[in-house]
């Protein structure tokens, strides 16, 4: 039984997607609350194998990876299959078990959730 907790995620006001759980950095300080949950996402991207391995999905063709493609980063397969797991309680991944193997995708609406926290205001 997993104990992962999805990244909270809210309907776009504009309709053009999800929006960020926390609003971009240069809005406003941020709450407690949007501390902790950003935090999360960028802990879970911290860790340089994890960044390898989310970059590997990310660009692979189609937008999503069997492990099998994906596992050549320098560590063994059970390490590959911790950090794996650990991106995808962070809510970076979501994966489906075809046959023997699994294949990973990006969740996007996370990705573009972090990237609007990052997004500095037009210049006017």
């Amino acid at each position: 039984m997993s104990h992962a907790k999805a990244l909270p995620l809210l309907d776009s006001a504009d309709g053009q997607g999800a929006a960020p759980c926390c609003p971009p950095l240069t809005e406003r300080p941020m709450t407690a609350e949007e501390a902790e949950t950003a935090a999360r996402m960028f802990k879970a991207l911290g860790d340089p194998v994890r960044l390898r391995l989310f970059s590997a999905v990310a660009s692979h063709e189609g937008g999503e990876a069997c492990v099998c493609d994906i596992s050549d980063v320098g560590v063994s397969q059970p390490t590959v299959s911790h950090h794996l797991k650990k991106l995808k309680e962070a809510g970076l991944l979501t994966s489906e078990r075809r046959g023997t193997w699994v294949y990973y995708r990006v969740e996007r609406s996370v990705l573009a959730a972090m990237g609007k926290l990052l997004t500095l205001p037009a210049a006017t």
